[in-house]
């Protein structure tokens, strides 16, 4: 053995070596797309599977950019979907036509809620659909979620996986100025991590806040509540609301309130708080806002584990404010993929976006869009089993 191999630790080094080479041969990553039906007015759409060779699946379609699935190992290694969805398109587009939980999409052109539907660009006050009323909520009644995306390329490299779909809004659409160009990149990394960063530009002066809507259970789709994962927030205040969810333009701490997760928390020990933020939202549904610089590198936002499955996720983002949702909405209205009604708990929402109803708060940071600017910023779930 030893004239083989050599000395015992060149025996070890080889062994390593192998493993080594053995990892990074089933670290490959694929990328495939296949035809998933077409829309009641006859777009076709497709779906995108992404796979890092490390037992993570992400799958995209093209109609809202919707992330459909995402299959990642336990701490046993079994693979589950962790993301809230259906199996097929009409579960998708019947859930748009009732007016939407946007499960799992691209969220445009504005994320979360506008007061009236109304907003100022430059001075002139422009006005989209009231969805939930008495505000705007989500970019209109045909928002990103409810357009067929154009898939701009596919490939894989050193870092994984990944496809970018491209969206062209029209000037006045839903009520918007400009005509807005959106790119979405999703790359599921060698790195465990599905990212997702978005680039848009305009030809007129806009209001631009995107995010996506993945309803996450790190314990598996349809497992039942999420109330007992654990939580921890990267932020010190949130923006309270009014009882419409209308921010009332503070910037108020956690300290002290249901709403402080700056140490690893149980969802659920405070879920049925009777704080009047927690009454308004019948659970969470705030905007926290993220320590640390925006617009620059992503920075941790939060990090949520489950300790049933030995799951965990990491939001990283360089938005400056993370809405947190936890599904307040489900009533048992849908099934998902394995047959299981949804409801209120089953799931929790991480949108990474800028404030709520920002246009109309110049004290918030800035959604304007001015053509010659770029919309820039990445958002990132990053997967654990350890």
């Amino acid at each position: 053995m030893s004239r083989f191999f050599g000395s015992k630790g060149t025996f070890l080094a080889t062994v390593a070596a192998l493993a080594l080479s053995a990892g990074v041969a089933q670290a490959h990553p694929t990328v495939a797309n296949q035809p998933w039906g077409s829309t009641p007015d006859g777009k076709p759409v497709r779906i995108v599977t992404l796979k890092n060779g490390l037992g993570t699946t992400a799958r995209i379609i093209t109609y809202g950019g919707i992330i459909q699935s995402v299959e990642t190992p336990d701490r046993e290694g079994h693979v589950q979907d962790v993301v809230l969805g259906f199996d097929n398109l009409k579960g998708y587009t019947v859930d748009s036509a009732k007016g939407g939980l946007f499960f799992g999409a691209i969220i445009g052109r504005y994320a979360n809620r506008l007061a009236g539907g109304s907003f100022p660009v430059d001075g002139k006050i422009y006005h989209t659909d009231v969805t939930a009323p008495p505000n705007a909520l989500h970019g209109g009644k045909k928002g990103f979620d409810k357009n067929v995306w154009t898939i701009e390329k596919t490939g894989t490299n050193d870092n994984g996986a990944y496809v970018t779909l491209k969206l062209v809004s029209p000037d006045g659409d839903q009520g918007f100025p400009g005509k807005l160009t959106t790119h979405v990149t999703y790359t599921l990394g060698t790195d465990n991590a599905l990212s997702l960063h978005y680039v848009a530009t305009t030809d007129a002066p806009t209001v631009l806040n995107l995010t996506n809507h993945s309803y996450w259970n790190l314990n598996g789709e349809g497992s039942g509540s999420i109330e007992p994962e654990i939580l921890q927030i990267n932020a010190d205040g949130f923006t309270p609301t009014d009882a419409t969810s209308i921010p009332t333009g503070q910037i108020a701490p956690v300290a002290g309130t249901p709403l402080d997760f700056s140490k690893p928390t149980v969802i659920g020990d405070r879920l049925r708080s009777n704080d009047q933020q927690m009454m308004y939202a019948r659970g969470y549904d705030m905007n926290w806002v993220v320590n640390g610089p925006s617009g620059q590198a992503p920075r941790l936002a939060g990090k949520v584990y489950d300790p049933r499955s030995g799951r965990s996720m990491e939001i990283l983002t360089n938005q400056p404010g993370l809405q947190v949702y936890t599904s307040n909405s489900l009533d048992g209205g849908y099934a998902g993929v394995f047959g299981h009604a949804y409801r209120q708990g089953d799931a929790i929402a991480f949108e990474a976006e800028h404030y709520p109803d920002s246009p109309n708060h110049p004290s918030f940071p800035t959604t304007e869009l001015k053509p010659g600017q770029t919309f820039d910023y990445t958002t990132i779930f990053k997967f654990s089993n350890k």
